[in-house]
């Protein structure tokens, strides 16, 4: 039957209406991560080589027995998110959901076994991506943004969205709070041994060619032994706050240094700078930027800085991420750029040049040459 012009009007209006109720749930599907996160799901599938019955992840999980058949509707839940996936077992039969007074209708449902996709397998283990996942869903980083609204209309300056919340800084908060400082840590080196071992694997030649590198804001060193392991030839070093050097693991080739990135940066072939730029604003990206050059040779004897960067509008795929992730540093007075904005970052710092390497899905490594 030939839908009439009123019905096809209807139906654009329903499909705006799911949209709209497709995005307004949207928080839900984080929690739901969240959960699966704190509960460990992805491990006790993981546990069973791979896939898993409600009963077998429940055997591996803290979950009270009369949430049973709630943990089933998380787990759906996450299969349509794709987090999971789901195979049916025709022959394994279990109570179908509860109805109103939560009786079981009697019906006999197939037991569905659980099996991890791409997603959930970062979420393996004590040091996967699951810690930088858990630090961005904590309470404490989502507070910020039940106040957002109302923070558009004050004037600037006016306190950050997360200082508006909590009244403090962050990193005023994880000075006097272990928990959260450990959250922190944890979340920055599985980060960054992520990203720099996939960049070390896929464009090993970037960090070829140098015989010294400094990370600069590297924090406990995660990305420069990772990078040392890769190079055994190349000196790596840490530049750092003092208090953060303090608590660098021993042990290991790299050398850790305690200063001030904004005075001066440990001389080398090459500056590394993964997560530090999008904390500023531009008049600070271009003093600390000012501080790397001198710290490196001139282009022709090989000296470059290597940026770890999110470059707006530069990768078409994953625009949305993209577009979350700034508004989220958007929390911390930080924020990412689109490529002619960092173009003028460097220029104004005295570089000469750059080149993008798309190659760490929503991040890019950028090297940019005095």
């Amino acid at each position: 039957m030939a839908l009439t012009g009123q019905s096809t009007d209807d139906q654009a209006v329903l499909d705006a209406e799911h949209e709209l109720w497709a995005t307004t749930f949207s928080y839900i599907k984080s929690m739901a991560l969240k959960s699966a996160l704190d509960l460990r799901l992805a491990d006790a599938i993981h546990h069973h080589g791979g896939a898993a019955t409600l009963p077998q992840i429940v055997a591996r999980v803290a979950v009270h027995p009369s949430k049973v058949l709630c943990l089933r509707r998380l787990m759906r839940t996450l299969t349509v998110s794709g987090v999971f996936s789901v195979v049916q077992q025709e022959d394994v039969v279990v109570p179908a959901a509860p109805v109103n007074n939560g009786t079981c209708n009697g019906a006999v449902a197939a037991e569905p076994l659980y099996a991890l996709t791409p997603v959930s397998r970062l979420l393996i283990g004590s040091q996967s991506s699951g810690s930088i996942m858990a630090f961005v869903l904590s309470p404490v980083l989502v507070a910020p943004f039940l106040g957002i609204g109302a923070w558009f209309q004050h004037a600037l300056p006016d306190p950050c969205l997360f200082e508006q919340a909590h009244g403090e800084a962050l990193w005023e908060m994880s000075g006097h709070d272990a928990a959260l400082d450990a959250l922190i840590n944890s979340a920055m080196v599985s980060d960054s041994r992520f990203i720099v071992d996939i960049a070390v694997r896929e464009s090993g030649d970037v960090f070829r060619g140098i015989s010294s590198l400094v990370d600069v804001g590297g924090g406990l060193g995660a990305a420069a032994q990772v990078i040392s392991e890769a190079f055994p030839h190349l000196q790596c070093s840490v530049l750092e706050l003092e208090h953060v050097v303090s608590k660098a693991p021993a042990g290991t080739c790299v050398k850790y240094v305690a200063g001030d990135m904004f005075e001066s940066v440990p001389p080398a072939d090459a500056v590394f700078l993964k997560s530090v730029l999008h904390d500023w604003d531009d008049e600070k990206c271009v003093k600390i930027l000012k501080t790397c050059r001198k710290a490196i040779p001139p282009r022709e004897a090989g000296g470059k800085l290597k940026l770890k960067l999110l470059t707006i509008g530069a990768d078409k795929k994953h625009g949305e991420a993209q577009a979350l992730y700034d508004l989220f540093l958007m929390v911390f007075e930080g924020g990412e750029r689109e490529e002619h904005e960092w173009e003028k970052i460097f220029l104004e710092a005295g570089f000469s040049g750059y080149s993008i390497i798309p190659m760490l899905g929503i991040r890019s490594i950028i090297e940019v040459y005095p």
